[in-house]
């Protein structure tokens, strides 16, 4: 090398030069060393970029590439939230490496304004001086840059205080007070807030009673779980004339839909779990009237079940294939239902079948489907006779192309295959499927019931199961209000603490306004 060659310039002995040698040399291999750690960590350091990039990439094609219903709304919504969360964890990671990450140009409609009704608690921020840093002269207000940031508070306990003087007449010594306010536990702990708080989280939330428990616990309040299930117990029973009178009304319609989803319940004594389910029965949207939800607890999957609740009903009933059902529509009954087939139940045989092995057959089949559900898509805003004509014109011609073809294409197919299957499904249900047309106020589906029912169903994995059939009786009454109040574009936990509050000294007479989709009730004078 130059720098050793250079050492028999200098003016040195023989041992100077071997040990200046040595150290240069030295020196000389420890900078390769370094060197090459150093385009060694380089390389890594890109492989991982690289890495992280490509997982980066592959996270994006699934959040924002075409959804279909491989997925459910619900569980897009939460793979949706996980993927978003790695996505920013993973571009974190690229940006702590030292690259740049070039995000996808996505339209924005700007930052939403925060709700106008949310109280604000405003901190005024001034400057250090009032006078320039760069002149000294004093400062003139010019305006006021202001941003917004939401806050929370967790539940928050409080105490009520209710302090009745009393008042004593000296003349005849009788003792006045005011009588004590009435409320849905007499003598009660809890507040309405505080009920509405375990009913809400217990029932919408799906929170169980133990982690209810632990929330107080944190603030030092004792909640113990026999007392919250007290509370809910008494709670339940309080409400269950309104539940009542929502069946009622329920069951004076002349459409509904049904489903069901299996419960786990505590088998007491051994140690283990049965099988019950949840029934849930939906009015029409595309009648008049307010929707309601009604959820009906039972030890199993019978149709003996439903017949049960439905008793005399007469009209249209929506509901899928299930077997159960079919004793509703064979006449033995003294007024027989007529049975709606749903469409949604049919596209999805076609579509498990096109998933799996990409059959043209299937996706014809998706797309003269598709075709109907948007007639349908035209007509959501018409009247009932408009969307009846729109039906006559358009969807029955559509229905009559697609059954000629189902004809000819099953005649074509093999027996016992998945597409002789999903072609059996939909000609065997043919005269069920195609009777919406007919009308104008007839729905084409069964998943009004399937998305309301959907949340209980993703939710029970938080309780596990019912602790009784009481229990889950329970459960379906305080669901049916609180789905009610929702399916109508209420806030639930709104509507809860005003029925309690009036319910204690409400009159029967006037139930109906207290149900959650009436007018905000009048207070009853005393």
């Amino acid at each position: 090398m130059k720098i050793l060659g250079q050492l028999d310039e200098l003016n040195l002995d023989a041992a100077a030069k071997t040990q200046v040698a040595a150290l240069v040399q030295a020196l000389l291999d420890q900078a390769k060393k370094e060197a090459d750690k150093y385009e060694t960590d380089i390389q890594a350091k890109d492989l991982k970029i690289q890495a992280l990039i490509l997982e980066l990439a592959h996270l994006r094609r699934l959040r924002y590439g075409v959804k279909n219903e491989a997925l459910s709304a619900l569980q897009r919504d939460l793979f949706e939230e996980t993927c978003n969360e790695d996505i920013a964890a993973l571009v974190a990671e690229v940006e702590q490496a030292g690259a740049t990450v070039t995000k996808p140009k996505r339209p924005r409609a700007g930052r939403q304004p925060l709700p106008p009704h949310l109280p604000r608690i405003e901190h005024r921020h001034e400057p250090e001086s009032c006078q320039c840093g760069q002149c000294g002269k004093d400062l003139v207000k010019i305006g006021e840059d202001i941003t917004e940031q939401l806050d929370v508070e967790p539940a928050k306990f409080f105490v009520h205080r209710h302090i009745r003087p009393q008042y004593a007449c000296r003349n005849c010594e009788t003792i006045t007070a005011a009588p004590v306010p009435p409320a849905i536990i007499d003598g009660g702990l809890a507040a309405v807030g505080l009920l509405v708080w375990v009913l809400i989280s217990k029932y919408l939330d799906h929170l169980p009673l133990y982690r209810l428990e632990q929330i107080a616990a944190r603030d030092q309040v004792i909640l113990a779980r026999s007392t919250l299930a007290e509370w809910v117990g008494r709670t339940g029973v309080a409400l269950q004339p309104l539940v009542d009178r929502l069946i009622e009304l329920l069951l004076k319609r002349g459409t509904l839909h049904a489903d069901e989803t299996p419960v786990p319940q505590l088998d007491p004594g051994s140690g283990k779990t049965k099988k019950a389910y949840l029934w849930a029965y939906r009015s029409n949207d595309l009648e008049d009237g307010p929707r309601i939800i009604v959820f009906d607890y039972r030890g199993g999957r019978s149709g003996e079940y439903a017949r049960q609740f439905l008793g005399n009903w007469q009209g249209h009933l929506m509901v899928d294939d299930y077997g159960g059902y079919k004793a509703l529509f064979t006449g033995t009954r003294q007024e027989p239902c007529i049975e709606l087939g749903c469409w949604a139940h049919a596209r999805r045989k076609f579509f498990d079948l096109h998933q799996a092995n990409a059959s043209p057959m299937a996706w014809e089949a998706l797309t003269r489907i598709g075709q109907l559900y948007h007639i349908e898509q035209q007509g959501k805003a018409l009247s009932i006779d408009s969307r009846q004509q729109l039906r006559v014109e358009q969807s029955q011609p559509a229905l009559k192309a697609l059954h000629e073809w189902l004809i000819q294409t099953r005649i074509k197919t093999a027996n016992g295959g998945g597409s002789a299957k999903a072609l059996d499904y939909t000609l065997k249900r043919w005269p069920s499927l195609i009777r919406y047309a007919e009308t104008g106020h007839l729905p084409i589906d069964n998943n009004p019931v399937e998305n309301t029912i959907r949340p209980i169903a993703l939710g029970k994995k938080n309780w596990l199961f019912a602790g009784s059939e009481r229990a889950g009786q329970r459960a379906a009454a305080i669901q049916t209000l609180l789905g009610t109040a929702k399916l109508n574009g209420i806030d639930p936990a709104a509507w809860l603490r005003d029925t309690l509050e009036k319910l204690p000294t409400w009159p029967n007479s006037r139930i109906d306004e207290l149900l959650p989709f009436a007018l905000p009730a009048k207070d009853v004078k005393p």
